[in-house]
């Protein structure tokens, strides 16, 4: 996309929680401007640390969709139906309405927004704070190849952006979404060790982030599969291999599947109860 066109594009945030922060600190450090962006939300407690970024706030969500060509509606999935219902009226056809809410199908933002609406569904990461995201979106019937591309060009500094069909998107939230939190799970469970086997514990939590950070990218950079990465940490009767026969005794990587098969299947819950609020 050409950088003139986003530096001029007017962006919107319905909801300021982590992942509107995340997306806004991504987008700015991209072409937009920060005066070229509002956001909303019923109280003042999480927007003063957008007015930091000299980001525009506001508690009227009438006043961003006036105001913005794109909307990210990113409220959790039971106000999405309150939400799209108070500014469906001021949609028009230059919007696109760009829904980070999990579980919130395409079917049902189409449904609460005019007919011919614009419609994307993005789920985000919290890494996005760092610029270090995982984004995957998905286009609704009305919105087009360009749309999507806009889409892809504001997000790109957010971390890596990918597009997909919806079915995929809730297998995001299981893998990524809550993915995160697994990894931190697993970092903590890392330092513990440490510390139970003597190390301090500030060190013992310094190195352990360490060690996922650096294996992460070791990963992503070396285009190589986890399972060839991690036999090249592995030598014959060394002590990797024997963490490695401990963590299966424990079940780990089956314990890995299940949560992303839980969190996924979690996902589609919320997706079928949202479609049923909507119509009520």
């Amino acid at each position: 996309m050409d950088p003139e066109m986003d530096s001029q594009l007017k962006v919107g945030f319905i909801g300021a929680g982590n992942m509107a922060f995340g997306i806004a600190k991504g987008i700015l450090s991209g072409n937009v401007l920060p005066v070229n962006v509002k956001v909303s939300a019923p109280s003042s407690r999480n927007l003063g640390r957008f007015q930091e970024l000299g980001i525009a706030v506001t508690h009227s969500n009438i006043e961003v969709i006036c105001g913005s060509d794109v909307v990210f509606v990113a409220v959790k999935p039971h106000l999405v139906p309150l939400v799209l219902n108070e500014i469906s009226q001021h949609v028009t056809d230059r919007h696109i309405i760009v829904s980070v809410a999990a579980g919130v199908t395409l079917a049902t933002l189409e449904e609460l927004l005019p007919e011919n609406s614009v419609a994307i569904r993005l789920m985000p990461n919290l890494p996005c704070v760092v610029q270090e995201g995982a984004l995957l979106f998905a286009r609704g019937s009305h919105a087009k190849q360009e749309d999507g591309a806009l889409l892809r060009s504001l997000l790109h500094r957010c971390g890596l952006v990918e597009e997909g069909p919806e079915a995929w998107i809730d297998i995001h939230t299981g893998v990524s979404g809550s993915g995160v939190a697994f990894v931190y799970l697993f970092a903590e469970a890392l330092a513990e060790g440490a510390v139970k086997m003597g190390m301090p514990s500030a060190l013992a939590h310094s190195i352990a982030s360490q060690t996922v950070l650096g294996a992460g990218r070791l990963l992503r950079d070396s285009g190589k599969h986890p399972a060839q990465l991690r036999s090249e940490v592995c030598t014959p009767g060394g002590t990797t291999i024997y963490g490695l026969h401990t963590l299966e005794q424990g079940g780990l990587r089956a314990s890995t599947m299940s949560a992303v098969e839980s969190a996924t299947e979690r996902a589609r819950e919320l997706g079928r109860k949202s479609a049923a609020g909507s119509r009520k």
